[in-house]
């Protein structure tokens, strides 16, 4: 009975939502975009091409490690158990987490599943690992460091005590904050302690140098605080890291020191901050003034400090995070360029002080205002050694906004993500503050692909799984704007494989005329001519068409001005990087606030609303202002009293446009058919032009009538009575009005509280209000060749669907589970039953409520690739080894902490099954007489593999010693080098030397 007398009232004779079940309604993810927490680390593998970003446990979503690669690659290794990731890095085909619950996990990068996980007995605090090792050295808060095999799964018997206590043995234990290889030597380890660094030999088994930061009474140090002056004190101890090459050790303190030392003597060379130097002496350096007289400015703690090299180890810069004073107006990344590193053996203490001294360059690569940097991952070109400092091309920042941004390196300058990072990075690279969703048809969106001049790629890696075409669906081409006054727009697809992968980008804020950002409250894509708007909170409208940049890679200034209320010429306001896409076409700015309302129709209008009331339609052919009105004025115009005036405070209060859409259909009245724009209001109230040509070849706007609904509009939906197909201002349509084509259409306007379905322009039809809870967003859908139907996302966390034109309830799903009710008002639903929303800060999910209810797999791509191997570790030079260095490989490494005992590793076994395999091979073609390959048939596997363990250890010398003795061996293994080094190094060095002289 609802059926027939709704759609007696609303003009539809037909029940457009015959076929429609509630059991159609069930609920399947499709994908989600965006990180789903804040992040804590950031890693990267220059081997793999890979990069990983681990995200702290908040009330968004738990903590969980992203591996991103090339295009849109991208797997979710979820942790055992709900804690946050403190610590993240690569080692070969592995992943190390280390979580705020303490547990250690492994996870693989070949099966991206967890291998192992473990629960030390202490506290960690520092983790390391090297790519050519199978074990992970774990620092605790107890300052012993242990070794946990990555191979069997277990914790190793190798354990180093507490070396501070041989340096103070009254001291308290102190914490390990820090954990590295020295860069050529894997047998020597730098601990950095909270009170102070040591070095440590793998090979004698002992501490060969401690380093400890003293300042005497009168030395300034790092502290801004005069009074400090007079007390003789230990800044503790946050960062230690090697040279480059190993020559030179550098520890930061919490008082913003940076002190360089000598690891063969252990002699302080260089103490300075980030702007004095020689602070560690008395009566030397300054402190940092406050803005007003007698006070002193803070200094920001030393977060990060990294020792770079170029393609030459020798040639180095430090990168640091945090350390300036925090009355600096710009804060950033401080970056000392030292040049050519001093020859140690040859050089003054002198030089090489004022090698630290006085650096080549200090620059300070900027930072967004209002932020600053906190953490930073390098980029390397290739090498995974040197700390992954090697070679660097670019700075991934962590912003303690928990924004990401990428800088060039060593130039400082900000390089776009856009089809650099994954898309679920460019969430936080600035945040997206609007998002908006356009089906735009296959076969344009295909074309739309910008070129742009662009660096060298910064993830490579991985393999994309195979997905289920679709070709013949329109693309659901999202819009996102970042608080940069980026936009970018890109393809959701329909969790099918997606075409055209390749993201678009829009500068909004250069169109605007300014290089501060700026904040864009709206956009409207047009997805049948390629264009684009953007409503500014500033309260400026831009125009975007598609074009060709002739003046490519030529710069122009941004201060640009424009007339306000009119339009202005932007088109050479480009971005000189573009050549070809989105350009800037014109800019409209009426100065009424914000831009609360926008649509740009297919057929070259664009109408918007302000906050102010104004509301303006726009001809983009010309382009020409069409009409230009007040909300307000509209009221005072309306004879028939279709406006409510109940009181005269309701009159007076505040009204402003939130909905439009264009449509043609035949109003209410009239024998045929226009181009009509229906504009409703946050007071509920809906108004219906009409866009009628003149002789001119120009429109004119004409009020067709007004209706007066019960809350603030969310969305108008036009529809054809007969079918339920949408009645939008499409080219098909509007072109179909010169034959006189009649579109018998009614128009579906839905309020927070209710649902209006009538024939415009001012006809009541039928009515239906919500029962308990709020509509936040609304639209029509269709499931498949079945019918129509109302589909609404309400306060309560379900979506509801509701018959059109009996707007009896259907179906429902919950998605308050997935999305975000509280940001519901931000969904989009497209015509397809496909629901975009907000399921926390940075992360948006894609449902669909007429699935085969999957659960969403995020694991599917390929990230390793075996062909892809570590390079060797770099390894000592001759005249270190002539000099008498002892130079310990990773096969050693593993001797010298799984003990002699220890089984063949896995990676040791697939090496000698591969040796086998080729030495079979090289068997049967010498022929059967070979020695080689009889050896190899008579030989068993197992045998082969302890013969060769044996041959290894032989040659070390340690096949017989055990763990205890291990320190003894080690020495004498050093007598016997050194007795060596003493009857050869006079001759072959002094005569290299007497060489160069020409003696």
């Amino acid at each position: 009975m609802a059926h027939l007398l709704r759609g007696k009232q609303a003009g539809i004779q037909n029940d457009l939502s015959v076929g429609l079940a509630p059991d159609l309604f069930v609920l399947d993810e499709i994908n989600r975009f965006g990180i789903n927490s804040q992040i804590s680390q950031i890693a990267y593998d220059p081997v793999q091409s890979l990069l990983a970003v681990g995200t702290n446990d908040t009330q968004f979503g738990s903590g969980q490690i992203y591996v991103f690669g090339r295009k849109r690659i991208n797997v979710i290794l979820p942790l055992p158990r709900r804690a946050s990731v403190r610590i993240l890095q690569f080692c070969a085909d592995k992943i190390l987490c280390l979580d705020s619950k303490n547990d250690l996990s492994i996870f693989s990068l070949d099966t991206k599943e967890i291998l192992a996980s473990y629960s030390p007995p202490a506290k960690i605090t520092a983790l390391h690992s090297d790519p050519t090792l199978d074990y992970v050295l774990l620092g605790s808060q107890t300052g012993d460091i242990l070794a946990y095999d990555l191979d069997r799964e277990s914790l190793a018997p190798f354990k180093i005590s507490n070396l501070w206590k041989e340096q103070n043995p009254r001291a308290r234990p102190s914490p390990i904050l820090t954990l590295s290889f020295h860069p050529r030597d894997i047998g020597t380890l730098l601990i950095g302690y909270g009170d102070g660094a040591v070095i440590y030999s793998f090979k004698q088994n002992k501490a060969l140098r401690f380093f400890q930061y003293q300042l005497p009474r009168g030395a300034p140090g790092g502290d801004s605080d005069p009074s400090a002056l007079h007390i003789a004190r230990n800044p503790a101890l946050t960062q230690a890291v090697w040279h480059p090459t190993g020559t030179f050790i550098l520890t930061g303190h919490e008082d913003s020191s940076i002190v360089f030392w000598d690891p063969k003597d252990g002699r302080s060379i260089m103490a300075r901050t980030l702007q004095d130097t020689n602070v560690d002496r008395p009566g030397t350096g300054t402190t940092s003034l406050g803005t007003n007289p007698g006070t002193f400015a803070l200094k920001a703690p030393l977060f990060r400090i990294a020792w770079c090299a170029n393609q030459d180890p020798d040639d180095t810069g430090i990168l640091i995070a945090g350390g300036a004073p925090t009355t600096l107006p710009t804060k950033g990344l401080t970056f000392f360029e030292l040049g050519r590193t001093p020859i140690y053996a040859t050089s003054s203490w002198q030089v090489l002080s004022d090698h630290f001294e006085s650096p080549k360059r200090q620059r300070i690569l900027p930072t967004p205002p209002n932020a600053e940097v906190v953490d930073f991952c390098l980029i390397p070109r290739s090498s995974p050694h040197f700390a992954g400092a090697h070679d660097p091309i670019a700075i991934l920042a962590l912003l303690s906004s928990g924004e990401v941004i990428t800088l060039s390196f060593p130039s400082g300058l900000p390089i776009s993500p856009t089809n650099q990072l994954h898309l679920s990075m460019t969430f936080v690279h600035p945040f997206v503050t609007h998002a908006s969703l356009a089906p735009v048809e296959r076969t344009r969106w295909l074309g739309m692909t910008e070129k742009r001049a662009q660096g060298p790629l910064i993830l490579k890696g991985g393999a994309e799984a195979k997905h289920p075409l679709k070709r013949f669906e329109t693309r659901n081409i999202i819009q996102t704007a970042h608080a940069d006054g980026t936009v970018r727009l890109w393809d959701a697809g329909h969790g099918d494989e997606i075409e055209n992968e390749s993201l678009l980008q829009v500068d909004v804020a250069r169109a605007a005329g300014r290089s501060d950002g700026a904040d864009v409250t709206l956009i409207s894509l047009a997805g049948a001519t390629g264009e684009l708007a953007a409503g500014l909170k500033t309260g400026e409208l831009i125009i975007f068409r598609w074009g060709h940049n002739k003046n490519a890679g030529k710069e122009a200034p941004l201060a640009l001005s424009h007339t306000p209320h009119v339009l202005t010429n932007i088109t050479e306001r480009k971005d000189p990087s573009l050549t070809e896409g989105l350009l800037p076409f014109t800019l409209l700015d009426v100065q009424d606030g914000p831009v609360s309302a926008l649509k740009l129709s297919d057929v070259g209008f664009v109408a918007a609303g302000y906050q102010g009331g104004t509301f303006v339609i726009v001809d983009l052919r010309g382009p020409t202002i069409m009409y230009n009105v007040s909300i307000q004025d509209l009221a005072k115009q309306d004879k028939r009293g279709s406006f409510r005036r109940n009181s005269g405070q309701s009159a007076t209060k505040p009204e402003w446009p939130t909905a439009v859409e264009f449509s043609v259909m035949t109003l209410d009245g009239d024998d045929y058919s226009s181009i009509l724009v229906h504009v409703g209001t946050n007071l509920g109230r809906l108004a219906t032009f009409k866009l009628l040509p003149d002789p001119t070849g120009r429109y004119t706007v004409q009020l067709a009538g007004s209706l007066s609904l019960d809350n603030r509009v969310i969305r108008i939906a036009p529809l054809t009575a007969e079918t339920g197909r949408p009645a939008y201002a499409s080219q098909t349509a509007v072109s179909n009005l010169r034959h006189g084509v009649k579109v018998n259409g009614v128009l579906m306007v839905v309020t927070q509280s209710g649902v209006r379905l009538f024939k415009p322009a001012s006809h009541k039809g039928a009515h239906k209000t919500w029962d308990e809870f709020l509509c936040d967003s609304a639209a029509v859908v269709r499931y498949e060749e079945v019918g129509y139907a109302l589909l609404g996302l309400y306060g309560d966390g379900w979506a509801r669907a509701y018959s059109i034109p009996g707007l009896k309830e259907i179906g429902t799903v919950k998605v308050g589970n997935i999305l975000d009710v509280r940001r519901f008002s931000e969904a989009i639903i497209t015509s397809s039953g496909e629901i975009l929303g907000w399921k926390g800060p940075a992360e948006m999910a894609l449902i669909n409520v007429f699935g085969p209810g999957l659960n969403l797999n995020r694991s599917k791509d390929i990230l390793l690739n075996p062909e892809l191997l570590t390079p060797p570790r770099p390894t000592i030079t001759n005249l270190q080894w002539i000099s008498g260095t002892q130079h310990i490989t990773p096969s050693d490494m593993d001797i010298l902490i799984g003990g002699p005992d220890r089984p063949p590793s896995k990676r040791m076994i697939m090496q000698a099954r591969a040796d086998e395999q080729q030495r079979r091979a090289e068997g049967r073609t010498a022929g059967s007489g070979s020695n080689l390959a009889v050896s190899g048939q008579d030989e068993g596997y197992w045998a082969y593999m302890q013969r060769q363990l044996n041959e290894r250890t032989e040659k070390l010398g340690i096949m017989g010693d055990s763990m205890d003795k291990l320190e003894s061996n080690s020495a004498g293994w050093a007598d016997e080098v050194g007795k060596f080094v003493q009857n050869q190094k006079r001759n072959m060095v002094m005569g290299a030397m007497k060489s160069k002289f020409g003696f």
